[in-house]
């Protein structure tokens, strides 16, 4: 099956298999704030991924690229979403278009319709550092993802098996590229072993794609004749993944990816530790469904519900929303215990002006 091909077959099943649901930000509840002292008006959403300035903590996270015009016409209409909302957006790997340049345009298109946006380029941990700075140049990229897939990749029929060196390409790629680079998972969650490794070898953001939202595992297992159905269930809830991050290097700036669907549970993400939240897979289906104008209309709601939700809180930025007490429960809380992760020091902050 040409890559190409593959590609519109990950749409296709992703639309039809969805998200599981099952991020752990469930398990997460704010402590109520009868008096939080703010106007909804003094609430400011600003973030940074990198040293890049963002107007708000969300942004349109990797979906798609090298399936011909198909793709090309998905990104587009992406693009201006994130251009009419001026929100970042990342592009999906672009390994299809550094092998073949016919694929080129389903990735420059998002540049076309988000002329002056941050827009992050996208390959996997199999690039080296030429791959990486033609991806760059290819959307005049402002940030590089490097992605982790692993799982993906096993029960992908036509999936990588080799692994070795991953950890040193990406330290080249860190020390030889002048963007930003986000390393990040793509279903399966980072542990804190990933994210020390990471760190120490120069990876100052890591994007941890947390289990709970569109299961690779489930996708790649549709297109297999032998099911690796141990898989299915396999990785790490994005809100354990989060804490886990933060506690492993707590200077770490972390984004929040994997079943994010609404403000509640961007609220809670953000709370967590994270700097920034990539929403995917509900984007792709508003896409789908109703097109550019309404996604931007949801978008645009969950902003405002978010600010909302901040001022209950008496959050008046993204760090103030980061002390904020939580209370940790179910298995979440559970394997952050047995992690030694403390949920009493959650449950416990508070900041005081």
């Amino acid at each position: 099956m040409s890559r190409a091909k593959r590609k519109l077959d990950h749409i296709d099943h992703a639309m039809k298999t969805g998200q599981s649901n099952t991020s752990g930000l469930e398990d997460i509840r704010f402590i109520h704030q009868s008096l939080p002292n703010i106007n909804l008006s003094d609430v400011n959403l600003s973030s940074s991924i990198g040293g890049l300035s963002i107007s708000s903590p969300i942004f349109i996270n990797a979906m798609t690229g090298g399936g011909g015009k198909a793709t090309e016409n998905i990104n587009g209409k992406l693009a201006e979403v994130a251009n009419t909302l001026s929100l970042p957006m990342a592009v999906g790997s672009q390994m299809a278009a550094i092998r073949d340049s016919n694929e080129a345009n389903s990735y420059t298109i998002v540049r076309k319709k988000h002329p002056n946006g941050i827009i992050f380029a996208n390959l996997g941990s199999e690039a080296t550092v030429d791959q990486a700075k033609a991806s760059v140049d290819m959307i005049e990229a402002n940030a590089l993802q490097i992605h982790l897939n692993v799982i993906q990749e096993l029960v992908m029929p036509e999936g990588d098996r080799d692994f070795d060196g991953a950890l040193k390409r990406i330290e080249q790629i860190v020390h030889d590229i002048n963007v930003p680079v986000i390393v990040k998972e793509v279903g399966y969650g980072m542990s804190r072993e990933t994210v020390n490794k990471l760190y120490n070898a120069g990876v100052s953001i890591v994007d941890i794609g947390g289990y709970g939202g569109t299961n690779f595992s489930k996708i790649e297992n549709n297109r297999r004749v032998k099911r690796f159905e141990f898989f299915n269930e396999w990785g790490i809830p994005t809100a354990v993944s989060i804490a886990e991050a933060k506690h492993a290097q707590p200077n770490i700036q972390v984004i929040a990816t994997g079943g994010i669907q609404n403000a509640i549970q961007i609220a809670k993400a953000l709370s967590l530790g994270a700097d920034a939240v990539g929403m995917a897979g509900k984007v792709l289906k508003w896409l789908h469904k109703d097109g550019v104008e309404e996604t931007v209309l949801q978008l645009e709601e969950t902003l405002t519900q978010l600010g909302m939700i901040m001022t209950s809180l008496g959050a008046k930025n993204i760090q103030n929303l980061q002390s904020v007490p939580l209370l940790i429960t179910g298995g979440v809380g559970h394997w952050l215990k047995e992690r030694h992760i403390s949920t009493d020091y959650f449950a416990n902050r508070y900041e005081t002006e």
